[in-house]
């Protein structure tokens, strides 16, 4: 106070009721910075807090995104073993077949029909084809029977039979020298198939 009233004399000369005006307007303005002083710094603390706890919150989410994201990936990554024997067990057995390389000989037209392993239909010995193989403990209907192709000629059929390969091993009645047979397990089968007339192929397989 005594600065303030040096200072007073020295800038302006005041009457000693004046200087105890100004005394108290100064000490009201600097009680009122020092009243509302704590209380901003106080709310600046609060502020600072509550952004420091709003990047800690938003950090916290990044890292569990980032930790989602991670786990999604790895089970994408992931297969299963039962899925890979389930795609592996279920490959068509028809893929195998037609990976078989061949070399077309020759075409022709041919009526063609079926027969079983009965003696009305063969002989006294019915499993047993005319150059001696036997199709009964084979099983395959792989086997067809024609006079005008010698034994062991492959042969398909792509129209009925896609890419299926025969081989001849039989022989029919000399009354049907240009129809081919082919030899099915089950008599209902053969039945069914009837009579059909399509072009068949003399093919050569390349090993």
């Amino acid at each position: 106070m005594k600065i303030l009233q040096k200072l007073g004399d020295e800038i302006v000369p005041l009457s000693r009721k004046q200087h105890v005006i100004l005394v108290v307007i100064i000490a009201c303005v600097f009680q009122f910075a020092l009243f509302f002083a704590p209380a901003l710094a106080d709310e600046a603390v609060n502020k600072a807090n509550a952004q420091t706890n709003d990047a800690d919150i938003i950090i916290s989410n990044d890292s569990l995104t980032k930790e989602a994201q991670m786990s999604a990936e790895a089970a994408k990554l992931t297969t299963p073993i039962t899925m890979i024997e389930e795609i592996a067990t279920t490959t068509p057995a028809a893929a195998t077949a037609s990976s078989t390389a061949v070399k077309v000989i020759k075409t022709s037209v041919h009526t063609i029909t079926a027969y079983n392993s009965e003696a009305g239909q063969t002989d006294d010995s019915p499993c047993i084809t005319a150059n001696g193989y036997n199709v009964c403990q084979s099983g395959v209907e792989d086997t067809i029977a024609a006079n005008f192709l010698k034994f062991g000629t492959k042969v398909q059929i792509p129209e009925l039979f896609g890419d299926r390969i025969f081989v001849v091993r039989d022989r029919m009645n000399k009354k049907h020298p240009n129809r081919v047979d082919i030899w099915m397990v089950d008599k209902s089968d053969a039945l069914q198939f009837g009579v059909k007339v399509a072009k068949i192929q003399v093919v050569e397989v390349i090993e």
